[in-house]
């Protein structure tokens, strides 16, 4: 949905669809003949029959109560979902846990291969998942440490047949039924079966689920002089207390409140951080005091986040092994 290439966003930006479903069916006769906006007015009659956006308005007729937002209208913002600590992936990639309670997080790391699939949140009560695909970086040295990041994310919803692929070039709903494909240059906002999903031009991705959380993936392009080379995703929790209490996955197991202790703070190897002892979940550990990034207000520069680091991959934090989350597709 490239508006430089087709011109059909910048129609479709100028249509105001109503949010009731059962109002835009009933608009939808109008809707399909209306030829208002299209560029200039010799082409206005012949570009509407056939063309892309009568497609996919007979698409979103048939199963979607949706509108695109106008390009003058100023996208929304986080006030639209609840503000406070977040839990989220991102990076090589970074877990972050934070533990209100404690204000403070903690951090660990999951080194696994490019191509593997790891399950971040699955509510069985639900079915409700969230999966995560690595991809490496495209510009390794030989011997270099290859770096892994979130190339390709599938949010799935059974209960409402609901489906969502994201990678850094398209977002695709429902892509087993070839549903509309939309690029990160696109403003939209769409709704189905309470999912609401939108689209903040190459920034963000807000997905929210009605009895269930608020999730954003956050789009990282390549920016000049980054040591990364290749685009890549975060995933960020924005709301999870209606996820049910069985959630789990390496990010749905730390939903519901846990305790841990923290003592013994002492010089670790590295003389500039400090390491401690942790006890959680039945397990001592010794852990190291670290920074990571949040990258949900800011893509490229992220505000730095205090947290107590988990070595070997989560070893004692996460219920099981890092392997145990390793799962065969995104759906």
């Amino acid at each position: 949905m490239e508006g430089d290439r087709t011109g059909w966003p910048t129609a479709l930006g100028q249509i105001s669809l109503p949010a009731s479903r059962e109002a835009f069916w009933a608009l939808c006769p109008f809707l399909l003949r209306w030829p208002q906006g299209w560029e200039g007015p010799q082409k206005r009659s012949q570009q509407l029959q056939g063309s892309p956006v009568a497609f996919l308005l007979n698409a979103l007729c048939s199963c979607w109560s949706a509108f695109v937002l106008p390009a003058q209208q100023p996208s929304p913002t986080h006030s639209s979902v609840p503000v406070g600590p977040i839990t989220t992936v991102d990076s090589d990639p970074h877990f972050i846990i934070h533990v209100p309670r404690k204000e403070d997080a903690l951090c660990f790391n999951i080194n696994e291969e490019p191509g593997v699939v790891l399950n971040l949140v699955q509510d069985p009560n639900t079915g409700f998942s969230v999966n995560g695909q690595l991809i490496g970086d495209k510009a390794r040295s030989p011997g270099q440490h290859e770096g892994t990041y979130f190339g390709r994310l599938g949010i799935a919803n059974p209960v409402t047949d609901f489906q969502l692929e994201v990678t850094p070039q398209n977002i695709t709903l429902n892509p087993g039924s070839h549903g509309p494909v939309f690029s990160w240059r696109d403003q939209a906002s769409l709704r189905q079966d309470g999912v609401m999903m939108t689209i903040h031009r190459k920034r963000n991705l807000v997905v929210s689920v009605e009895d269930g959380g608020t999730f954003e993936v956050v789009l990282h392009r390549v920016w000049k002089g980054s040591a990364i080379h290749q685009a890549f995703l975060g995933f960020y929790v924005l709301d999870s207390h209606r996820m049910s209490a069985r959630t789990h996955g390496l990010l749905g197991q730390f939903f519901h409140p846990f305790d841990y202790k923290v003592f013994d703070l002492h010089p670790g190897s590295d003389p500039t951080k400090t390491d401690a002892t942790m006890v959680v979940k039945n397990q001592r550990l010794t852990v190291t005091r670290g920074l990571q990034k949040d990258f949900s207000k800011d893509p490229r520069h992220g505000a730095q986040v205090t947290c107590w680091f988990v070595h070997n991959n989560g070893a004692g934090l996460i219920d099981g092994v890092h392997t145990d989350y390793i799962v065969p597709a995104i759906f």
